[in-house]
Order: structure tokens, then sequence, then C-alpha cells
């Protein structure tokens, strides 16, 4: 049996009190993209200040949530979980504003000048805070690691069904596609996941995909920039979040098959004068009668932070708590 292609821990082989010493003068944040996460949003917070950002020499030295014009009460929730809420919108305040989560992440980069930037969903349920400490495992103990993928199971709603693995999107769509084209990142327990680290040196040079194609995009992209010996990821075990239904699924799956091919076409591969549509064709099952309704596939993509010129820079906060 070969030996994995990327480097991987488990999330029992960190501790915080280990990592603080060789955090050194390096700062840490935790980036929480959320849209209308009222009901999750708080105890991940609350969690992460209260087991990592409270006392003498913390792990984490900001957590930002960049709330993407959200209708419920997240912002409301999360600043009193304490974290540091910032409406997307406020950043880069004269580029119009677009939803997404790849666009959340992007702004949330830059509205700190952490050295090290953790991504987690705001939709986790169960949130433990040692995915963090894992996740930065590799960053703060190696040099060489830049970027660092969550793996975990998901275990299903119904406890007495079989774990359901990475997930529909993951293994109908992202995982064949990594398989054929970038078998160097087969190893890759979660390619969607949306919790990893990254130094944001790295994520400054990076474009970020404004919808849900971000995460397979990222880890193409980090991949390309700084191969396989810059990459970890850290089996989280099992994670829960929210299921959703098979329809906006599809949508997802679509963006992520737009973002592999756009890389395609970067990577000279394909030609870059293929047209792909970008409208997604599904039936709505609850017409009657059943019609197709069309919807337009997310394609817009940020340009690296360190490319961005003419806009005005946000107000960075340093990464202190």
């Amino acid at each position: 049996m070969r030996a994995p292609a990327i480097r991987t821990t488990s999330i029992h082989d960190w501790s915080a009190s280990a990592l603080q010493a060789a955090k050194d003068r390096q700062r840490v944040a935790v980036v929480l993209p959320a849209l209308n996460e009222e009901r999750t949003i708080g105890t991940i917070v609350n969690a992460i200040r209260e087991d990592l950002a409270t006392g003498v020499g913390p792990l984490v030295d900001d957590i930002v949530v960049v709330d993407n014009n959200s209708t419920d009460l997240t912002a409301e929730v999360a600043t009193a979980a304490g974290a540091r809420v910032i409406q997307c919108g406020d950043i880069f305040p004269d580029l119009p504003f677009r939803r997404g989560k790849g666009e959340a992440m992007w702004r949330g980069v830059a509205a700190t000048d952490a050295d090290l930037v953790v991504f987690v969903d705001a939709d986790l349920e169960s949130f433990d805070s040692q995915f963090v400490v894992a996740l930065l495992g590799p960053l703060l103990t190696d040099p060489a690691i830049s970027f660092v993928k969550a793996g975990y199971a998901r275990p299903p709603l119904d406890p007495l069904q079989p774990s359901v693995g990475g997930g529909r999107v993951t293994e109908l769509m992202a995982r064949p596609l990594i398989n054929a084209f970038w078998p160097e990142l087969a190893d890759i327990l979660q390619p969607l996941a949306g919790e990893y680290a990254a130094r944001r040196s790295l994520l400054r040079r990076l474009p970020f995909r404004a919808g849900y194609g971000v995460d397979i995009g990222l880890l193409i992209d980090a991949y390309r920039t700084v191969g396989s010996d810059g990459l970890a990821q850290v089996d989280l075990r099992r994670r829960w979040h929210r299921h959703s239904d098979l329809a906006p699924l599809g949508r997802m799956a679509a963006e992520v098959l737009q973002t592999a091919l756009d890389r395609l076409k970067s990577e000279g591969r394909i030609p870059a004068d293929l047209h792909v549509e970008n409208v997604l064709a599904q039936p709505d099952y609850t017409a009657d009668p059943v019609r197709v309704v069309a919807h337009d596939i997310d394609t817009v993509e940020r340009p690296p932070l360190d490319d961005v010129h003419g806009i005005d820079q946000p107000n960075r906060q340093p990464a202190t708590k």
C-alpha cells in the first residue's frame, strides 16, 4: 500500500498548550463566513473564545465573523458571543456587494492582519474548538506547510445508517474530478471541507471563487503554488453540519465543475476559448405541472488580494483580542 502523498495527522496529535509555545509571535485569526446562522454561530464563537482566545498567551487572537447580509440575528448573536462582526459590504465598501461564501472569505482575509487564518463554517453542529487547534498544528510546527485541509466522516442524520462519507457533492463531483485531473490530490479526504487553515501570505496570492467553488479552487491553487509538500490535512474524525436537499446540491456541484474547468483552462489542458454554459436547468417537481427552471451558476472570481489596486483598502483590524 502506497504512503499518502499528503501529510496526514489526527485531531488527537495536537494540543493547545503545546502549540502556544510554537506559536511564538505569530498571530492567528479564525474567520467564519456566515449567512443566517443564528442557531449555531453563537455556540461556535463562544467555544473558540473561551477555549482558545482568553488567558495568558491565547492561541487565537482574532475571531472574525463576516456576515453576508443575513436577515436573521446572526450578527447580534455572534457579537454577544465575543466575535468581531463585520458586514461583508463594509470590507472594500466601494466594491459592489455580492452574496457568496467565497466572497465573505476573501473579504475576511482582507479584514485581518493575522499571520495564520483558520476558516470555520458557521453551520457546524457539535462544534469542538479542538478543530481549530488541529488545523493550526501543522502550520505552527512545520514552516514548510502553508495550507491545511480538514478531513472527517460525516455521520448521517439517521444514526442507524452508515456514514455518508465526504458528502454527496464531494463523492459524486469533486472526488472524480480530482482523481481524473489532479491525482496528486487524491489522498485529500475532504476536498470541499469548509474547515481549513493557511498562511495569510499564501491566501493573499490566490484568487477566491465568490460562491461554493471556493473550496476546490483554493485547494487546487494552493497545490499549484506550494506543491504537495506544502499541503497537509488533519483527520477531525467526525463533524456534523446541516444537510441540504438535492436541488441546491446540484447547483453547488455545477459551481465545483465550473471552477475545475477554469483551472484546467488556465493550465492549458483544455482550450482557453472552450465555451461552457453557466446556466443549470433543473426540474421543479413541486410545480404542477412539473417545469424546468434555469439557474445561473456563480462563476465570479475575486483576484488575489496582493493584486488588488484601485479600490479602497478595508479598515483592517490587528489580530488582537
